[in-house]
């Protein structure tokens, strides 16, 4: 659970910054780097109020959970198996559990963050199922890229062994999985979020319009949240948690 918990904590800062970001741009509120200026403002200036944000608790409960799930399967699975207490999966039943533990969490934190950051005159309208269903298919293909690629494309990639003297394979394929796949998920997140800021009255041509507008700045932030949410707290986490279970052993 500590592994899961300091994972959540690191990478809360920066993916709820981004986060509140990419909704405000896609609802005009405000522009992309402005609002990200503005959180970095309120977090070095007022951490303590910061860090004790409803924003701030959501994102640790939401990837708290996700890691939290996974290195409980993994334990499951190494002691019922008769594996080494350290062994990370990446087959089916992870995908499964990892995804219904983030879907689950991620659902409440995108209805609130919809409803905080979303178009004023949208504000506390309920969230259209179309839209969650969207979320939903982007959270899945963003933990497939996070859980269950790296183990399986590290043995793959072409690194020698000067490079792998300052990273791991295992570490690369944890940052380039997670961040390649926003360039896929990011439309599904811009149109959910489009079917809530304009409600009624628009065409699908026009939120694809949008959507291509915002998909490269959207996509390119999305990939700087995903790199410590996924990428730097999936190291962090699996490095915790492999050095805690070698002590078990």
């Amino acid at each position: 659970m500590g592994c899961a918990a300091t994972a959540g904590g690191l990478v809360a800062p920066i993916v709820s910054i981004i986060d509140k970001a990419i909704i405000e741009n896609a609802s005009g509120k405000r522009p992309l780097m402005e609002s990200i200026k503005a959180s970095f403002k309120t977090l070095i200036l007022t951490p303590h109020r910061y860090l004790t944000s409803k924003p701030f608790a959501l994102i640790v409960m939401v990837y708290g959970g996700t890691y939290l799930t996974a290195n409980t399967l993994d334990t499951f699975q190494s002691t019922t198996r008769g594996r080494s207490a350290s062994t990370v999966t990446h087959g089916p039943s992870k995908f499964v559990a990892t995804s219904g533990a983030n879907l689950g969490l991620t659902m409440i934190k995108d209805s609130q963050f919809t409803k905080m950051f979303g178009a004023a005159p949208s504000a506390g309208r309920a969230v259209p199922p179309l839209s969650y269903a969207l979320f939903a298919l982007r959270d899945c293909m963003t933990v497939f890229a996070s859980f269950n690629l790296p183990p399986m494309i590290a043995p793959r990639l072409p690194m020698g062994e000067a490079a792998e003297r300052w990273m791991s394979r295992a570490s690369v394929a944890q940052f380039l999985a997670p961040a390649a796949i926003q360039l896929l998920s990011t439309p599904c997140h811009l149109y959910g979020l489009d079917l809530y800021n304009r409600n009624g009255g628009t065409t699908v041509a026009d939120r694809l319009r949008k959507v291509r507008i915002d998909w490269l700045p959207s996509s390119l932030a999305r990939m700087c949240r995903i790199v410590p949410a996924f990428g730097f707290g999936g190291v962090v986490n699996n490095s915790l948690r492999a050095r805690f279970m070698k002590k078990l052993e």
